[in-house]
This record gives C-alpha cells, structure tokens and sequence, in this order.
C-alpha cells in the first residue's frame, strides 16, 4: 500500500511530499521525495494524462501513480498492454518521438531476421565481408556478436554517430571479446556489413529497406522518421522516430517470439541470444539490455538501475533503453508490454544527481504495485 507524508517546514509551509511503501513486513519505504513545486508539476501532469485509458489501468495496481512519476521525470508518453489489450495509457501515445538508442536494440532483431535469411552467422568475423580489416591482427579476429554486444573493442562513446565508413576506422581499445564499452560505432558497423551483404545478395542495399521489409512491414509498424548519419545512411545506433503506440509493437513481437501470426520472422536460435549476457557485461546481451547483476564499470551500465541492482526485477525482463530514459520493456512472464518515452534534456543527462534520477525500479514497482 502507498502512502503520502507531508513534510512541514517551522513556519508551517509545505516542503516535501514522501511516496511511502508500506510493505507486508510492516516497514516504511520512501520511494520518493519529491517538493512541492515537483507535487505541481505531477498535478497538472495528472490531470493531463487522464485518459479513458487510464480508468482500464485499474487492472494494473499502479498506473496513475506511475504515470505521475513518469510524468515528474519528463515524461511524454506511457503505454502498457496485457496481452496484447491497453491495460494503462497516457495521453499523446500516438504522438511520435525519437527513441534514441532503443534503435540500437531494433538492429539486433534485425540480425536475426539475416541469420534466418542465410545472410550471416553471428559468430562470423566482420572482416568476412569488411575486406580492409583483413589484415589489422585485432580487426580481422572481431566477430558480429562482439559488435551487437558491445564487446568488439572500440572505444566507449555517446554523441553523434560517425558514417558507416569512418566508423570502420576507429582504431581498438581493448581487445576483442575482454570489455564492455558502450557507444555507437559497433552499430555503424553492423550497418556496413549489412549493407554489403545486401548488395551482394542483389537486394536494396539499404540496412532501414530491410529492416521495414522483413520486420516492421510485417508486424504493422509505422516509422514517423528514421535520421541518416553524415555519410547519408540510416543511423544504426540512434535515430529512429515512433510513436508508443507503435513502438510497442515491437515489443509484442519480442514478447512472442519473434513470431507474428505464428510465422517466425527472425531465426529463433539467433533470436534467443539476444537476451544472454556476456562475461564482459551479464546486463548486456545482444543490443538488448537485461536485468543481470553487472560488474562492467562502463559509464551507461553504471547509469541502469537494473544492471545495478535487479533483485526484485522479473528475470525475464528486457529492455531496449535510449538517451533521456526511452523505455521499451518486455516482460513475458508477465504477459506484459510498456512503454515509456520522455523529453530529452541534454543539461539534465550530463549532471544528474540524487532524487532528479529516474529509476526504473520505482517506476516498475509503482507499475506493477510491487
């Protein structure tokens, strides 16, 4: 059960307000401290959220007091389906946004869908197709799973994507297959060995051609804008743009499987390793990020709460995370479905401190009245 505590300053004025847990032990958890000026903002924001949707998150313990913290964490929209059905809603989920790295996670899938086309096999060396990298010692060993799972070697890095090409000259850091370093270059790759694998196939050379024609076209998803990078190709790492309503689709499709109607889209042993882990980061698998104790000191790992601290999380829970606290999480055991999307706020991302932190700890556990 929550409650609310006020907190009163000596000359009688509101200060605080405490979202408390009073849990089955009999202890009280603060699971938020928020002012006043914040107990506004969730207010107006409420009020703003009120949807005939949000009356059928009722079947869901916390969907108005999620949708507030949400909300009160620069929230735009949240959208959670049980069973393929609207269990709680925000307003404007139709309203389309960047995910920003969820991208990334929408690239994995697609390696699956080209495992499943004869295309390649993850555990193939990018020089198979990467001729100049043939002879660098290091290069030449990186496989395509070390890309998507961040273990390739290239330096950590947020920002702006280099093009396919200049991506494949960013010298190592760290040999293959030993670290975890997050950025966006693994992706930029990937879409370059795609993109030759596609012309040697005689297709459209376009990664994003394919990705719409093998998987979005079939799962019904609609793609408000996907941005290029310098060179003129669609972004791998970022870029992008859906609506919640659309977004969510996808992760119905993860959530069954990889499968839509019963027909497998995506080669479903490919698929599975998605969601493993590596020795270099167990809350990383393949573009994919999991709930997993990790020991990686790679600054974005370090940033998830649920790489830092899982216990409690559903383990078969995954996500597809992006900049500014993007959400697409994927929980089969519970039958559920959520997505979240909010304003990025680039002065926020780089100096975030203390209670101004999202959590999606908090935010699941008001969700899911746990």
């Amino acid at each position: 059960m929550f409650r609310v505590a006020l907190t009163i300053t000596d000359n009688a004025q509101l200060h605080n307000v405490d979202i408390i847990d009073n849990n089955a032990a009999g202890k009280s958890v603060v699971l938020e401290r928020i002012s006043m000026m914040r107990v506004f903002t969730i207010l107006a924001g409420a009020a703003a959220l009120a949807t005939p949707h949000a009356a059928i998150g009722e079947t869901l313990p916390g969907c108005s007091v999620a949708l507030a913290y949400s909300q009160a964490h620069q929230g735009l929209a949240v959208l959670v389906l049980r069973d393929g059905e609207v269990v709680c809603s925000s307003a404007k989920v139709d309203e389309p946004h960047e995910v920003w790295s969820g991208t990334k996670s929408l690239v994995g899938l697609m390696a699956a869908a080209a495992v499943q086309d004869g295309m390649l096999r993850l555990d193939e060396t990018a020089a198979n197709t990467l001729t100049e990298w043939r002879s660098d010692p290091q290069k030449s060993t990186v496989t395509l799973r070390q890309l998507l799972s961040m273990t390739a070697g290239q330096p950590s890095a947020v920002g702006r994507p280099q093009g396919y090409a200049d991506s494949l000259k960013i010298a190592l850091v760290a040999a293959p297959g030993t670290r975890f370093q997050y950025g966006p270059a693994p992706m930029q790759i990937i879409g370059e060995v795609m993109r030759r694998k596609l012309i040697a196939a005689g297709q459209d050379p376009n990664p994003r051609s394919y990705i719409e024609r093998r998987l979005l076209a079939p799962i019904g998803v609609r793609v408000a804008e996907w941005r290029n990078g310098p060179d003129g190709n669609p972004l791998m790492a970022q870029g992008l743009v859906l609506s919640a309503r659309e977004w969510v689709k996808i992760g119905e499709f993860v959530r069954a499987g990889g499968t839509v109607g019963g027909r497998a889209l995506v080669d479903k042993h490919a698929f599975a390793e998605l969601f493993q882990g590596t020795e270099a980061n167990a809350a990383y698998g393949l573009t994919w990020w999991l709930p997993r104790q990790s020991a990686s000191r790679d600054p974005v790992t370090r940033t998830a709460d649920f790489a830092m601290s899982p216990t409690g999380l559903p383990r078969d829970m995954v996500v597809a995370a992006g900049a500014g606290d993007q959400r697409l999480y994927v929980i089969p055991s519970q039958r559920l479905t959520i997505v979240r999307q909010a304003r990025l706020d680039l002065a926020a991302l780089l100096m975030r401190s203390g209670g101004a932190d999202w959590s999606d700890r908090q935010f699941l556990t008001l969700l899911l009245g746990k």
